[in-house]
């Protein structure tokens, strides 16, 4: 004998179903973005826009070339943006690792580069940029060599992956005294209206032996 349930138990069982099936399309690594959380309670989610970075020194997930990392100049890459959408007042870009110090066995993610009210009207970023060429009003913040600028890749051992992302906010940030990675996030909280990464990957030639 076939067991009838009723219309509401068939549809309760098809919306989980479907809510599990666009679950599992989230792209991976979708938490490690670094994108400001909504604070609890809040009813109203924050649409996030697309915005595009690339390189013309490595594609995404390409290898990022060795004069951009410390067996090299140690120079920044080129880095170019599209897409900025209306409604932005400035960018923040933030470069790091979330294989530190070993992707077998990651700990910790090392940030690389902190830059943030870079100007909306900019391209991007010439390769080899120094602080003196940064485009007007854009302020660094420190890496996790207590040291503003670019600090290239220089992983210990493996192949590591190079996070660089950019964010649209919707606000001009206060001078925030050369602030950590955690402290900008912080400030950026509420104000980003879009987002985007290129990642690039390197490992030592030492360690590629």
């Amino acid at each position: 004998m076939k067991t009838r349930f009723p219309a509401s138990h068939c549809i309760h069982w098809m919306q989980i179903i479907l809510l599990g099936a666009t679950l599992n399309c989230l792209p991976v690594g979708a938490v490690d973005t670094g994108l400001p959380k909504n604070k609890e309670g809040d009813k109203k989610e924050k649409t996030i826009m697309s915005i595009r970075i690339t390189s013309s020194s490595f594609p995404d997930n390409g290898v990022i070339p060795i004069r951009h990392t410390c067996e090299g100049h140690d120079t920044s890459p080129e880095l170019i943006w599209t897409e900025v959408p209306e409604g932005a007042k400035s960018l923040v870009l933030i470069m790091d690792d979330p294989d530190a110090p070993d992707p077998a066995a990651p700990k910790r993610t090392w940030v690389h580069w902190v830059l943030y009210n870079i100007p909306v009207n900019t391209g991007g970023l010439t390769e080899a940029i120094a602080a003196t060429d940064l485009p007007p009003g854009a302020l660094e913040g420190l890496n996790d060599w207590q040291r503003t600028g670019y600090g290239g890749p220089c992983p210990p051992v493996g192949n590591h992956r190079y996070f660089h992302k950019l964010y649209a906010l919707d606000t001009m940030l206060p001078d925030l005294k050369q602030p950590t990675k955690a402290k900008l996030e912080k400030a950026m909280q509420g104000h980003v209206i879009a987002y985007s990464e290129l990642i690039g990957r390197y490992q030592k030639r030492a360690n590629s032996e």
